[in-house]
């Protein structure tokens, strides 16, 4: 494959905090319903609790209670000074909102034992989401051994909630990102369509936009005081004659998609990124494959698009 059109740049990524639930129903029907309520309008932190998706589906054999799952990633930026606290909102706000009515849906916690013991051999920091969104059940809740887990029980019209009584939370990695340049729209579409299907099935990885992909890359700031993050305008297109020289668009360029990755660990997010990146390489009408950094402004992790070395500080 011809990798020429690679820019030799990086994604500049930044720390995260996470959180990972199974989610799982009588059905991957509503499996789905569960999945895409529990990971809606997460795309972006810059508006939206946290961000949100799928990490991959479970067969029956792989979920604690023997039924039809799949795998969610929550993502919190270490930046925020709030960020276990804002986690934590969020998880109970998805999951007593989303999955808890969701029909015959349960929900599980995916990191036992990603947080090492303290260093006096406790137990790790988790959230007490089973006990907090128990209180929905107005005193009729109760503790439960489960499928091997201990949970709370919320008796609902449908039947009954279980919910693992604690979710553990652990270091990830947010913004690892790749630019798609087409000679036209549907060319930039179709080539990080490519992408996706590269990452999509990727352990430990998701990709928070629509689609897994977003049509309107931000910068860092605004000329607005109140906006902290704004369209990158010397990456728009239908800018490029007024911006003049400030324009960043490359002449025969009609669109640029964007794949943003979050993931559990540099390498997961590393991996993917290359994955996407040779998928989409030949791709009719592609001519240029980025990535959007601020020399450092935004997070201190590393992806380079042309070398599997990635650095985090």
């Amino acid at each position: 494959m011809d990798h020429s059109i690679v820019e030799d740049t990086y994604a500049e990524g930044f720390r995260s905090i996470y959180a990972e639930a199974v989610i799982t129903a009588r059905d991957r029907t509503w499996v789905d319903h569960a999945v895409n309520a529990a990971t809606g309008h997460a795309s972006s932190t810059i508006m939206c609790d946290c961000e949100a998706g799928l990490v991959r589906y479970l067969e029956p054999s792989e979920t604690p209670d023997g039924r039809p799952g799949a795998v969610c990633q929550f993502h919190m930026p270490r930046f925020r000074k709030d960020r276990v606290r804002a986690l934590e909102l969020a998880l109970i706000a998805r999951v007593g909102q989303n999955v808890l009515t969701c029909p015959t849906a349960a929900c599980f916690d995916n990191l036992a034992g990603a947080t090492p013991p303290t260093k006096d051999g406790e137990t790790p920091p988790a959230y007490e989401l089973g006990r907090k969104i128990g209180f929905f059940a107005d005193g009729y809740q109760f503790e439960a051994a489960r499928h091997g887990r201990d949970c709370h029980v919320l008796p609902i019209m449908g039947g009954e909630f279980v919910l693992e009584s604690r979710f553990g939370y652990a270091d990830g990695v947010m913004g690892g990102n790749l630019w798609f340049f087409g000679e036209t729209a549907d060319a930039a579409l179709d080539a990080t369509q490519r992408g996706v299907d590269a990452v999509a099935p990727l352990e430990g990885v998701i990709m928070p936009f629509p689609g897994g992909i977003a049509g309107s890359g931000s910068k860092a700031g605004s000329k607005y005081d109140f906006l902290f993050a704004s369209t990158n305008h010397p990456f728009c297109p239908t800018l490029r004659e007024q911006l003049g020289g400030e324009s960043r668009v490359p002449e025969g360029v009609a669109s640029i998609q964007e794949i943003i990755i979050n993931g559990a660990s540099l390498e997961a997010v590393t991996e993917a990124t290359h994955a996407a990146i040779d998928a989409a390489v030949g791709s009719p009408g592609l001519v240029r494959i980025s990535a959007g950094n601020y020399g450092g402004r935004l997070g201190k992790t590393f992806i380079h698009l042309r070398r599997a070395r990635s650095v985090s500080e």
